[in-house]
């Protein structure tokens, strides 16, 4: 009897387009799931990930109306936003103006189980930073549905005339 052929997987097309550290952190996440679809929460070592934790959100798919809590928020992403959501709903406290486009990006992976990028600018409340390109990576403890979504975003400095 022969083995399983080992299963390879090449990176999302829309990788290489990312910063350093989005890529980082998705080769991150890609060692930590193994031959799994996604990894659980469990896989990731915060120690691993320090470079990333200011930038990291940790939402928490849920089985109510909230459907999508932050269960996480780290030092960098609470000083864009000007206010701390952990503990509180994506739909009511989302960074961009839109709350229904950070849903479709959460539905988006919870729905295909799989890696998802966003590429639409967002300001922070001071009007100093602008968010780029956010990552979305998903995570089972069951190895099939997304109980977590972990999410990183690339940031860049702008001067913006004050209006």
């Amino acid at each position: 009897m022969t083995g399983l052929p080992h299963m390879t997987r090449s990176a999302p097309d829309w990788l290489d387009a990312m910063p350093a550290d989005i890529q980082a952190l998705y080769h991150y996440w890609d060692r930590q799931r193994g031959e799994r679809l996604m990894p659980a929460r469990g896989d990731l070592d915060p120690l691993d990930m320090k470079p990333f934790l200011p930038g990291l959100l940790l939402v928490d798919v849920v089985a109510d109306d909230r459907l999508y809590v932050y269960r996480l928020v780290g030092t960098r992403e609470v000083e864009l936003r000007g206010k701390d959501p952990t503990g509180l709903a994506v739909v009511d406290n989302a960074f961009c103006a839109d709350p229904s486009h950070a849903l479709r990006n959460y539905d988006q992976v919870v729905l295909s189980r799989a890696p998802w990028i966003d590429t639409t600018p967002h300001l922070s409340a001071d009007r100093h930073k602008l968010s780029l390109e956010s990552i979305f990576l998903p995570l089972s403890s069951n190895g099939t549905e997304v109980d977590k979504i972990l999410v990183y975003a690339a940031h860049k400095s702008v001067d913006l005339p004050l209006v």
